[in-house]
């Protein structure tokens, strides 16, 4: 009789054994997705920004235009020469398709670009100064990648510090720079 007890615990404990493996490979497997999830996040965020920079060059490049076709961020179509202001097109790697939506401009050209998946971000806070509109966004495609030449920044007003060449020991003046 004790022969069927010590089986009926090896039993018990290989059970408990592979159900702590299968949480342990469920855990990770979460780790994982959300690792790549960020990733793809940071994807999005590298080439819609290539994409806003490429809009913006286009558009200051020549007779201040938006291009009317992401295809002409590859050649200007305006100039007689080869004129790039991408090296290629970006797929969104949210969804991985070579599609991406559209805004249009007020003549129907291509003011920017944005992600077509309608899953919500990781990413929610603490975004660099050009991405600061995406605080708080539901999902992605409300990620919007656009230059818009009215609303340029001016450059940020610093102070300087400027040693007294007469006293190195006196404190340093600081100069205002950036105001006019």
């Amino acid at each position: 009789m004790s022969i069927d007890r010590q089986a009926g615990f090896t039993y018990l404990a290989v059970l408990f054994a592979v159900a702590f493996m299968g949480l342990g490979l469920a855990l990770t497997g979460e780790v994982w997705h959300t690792a790549l999830a960020r990733d793809r996040e940071t994807e999005l965020l590298y080439a819609g920004n290539q994409y806003r920079r490429a809009i913006e060059r286009y558009y200051l490049s020549g007779p201040k235009q938006f291009p009317g076709a992401l295809e002409d961020l590859l050649k200007d179509p305006r100039k007689p020469g080869t004129e790039r202001y991408l090296r290629k097109l970006y797929f969104d790697p949210m969804t991985g398709k070579s599609e991406w939506g559209l805004v249009k401009g007020p003549e129907g050209r291509i003011m920017g670009v944005y992600s077509l998946s309608e899953d919500s971000p990781k990413k929610v806070a603490n975004f660099g100064f050009a991405n600061k509109e995406f605080e708080g966004a539901a999902k992605y495609s409300d990620w919007k990648f656009v230059y818009n030449p009215g609303t340029q920044q001016a450059a940020i007003p610093q102070q300087l510090t400027v040693p007294d060449p007469g006293n190195p020991d006196a404190q340093k003046t600081p100069v205002p720079q950036g105001t006019k």
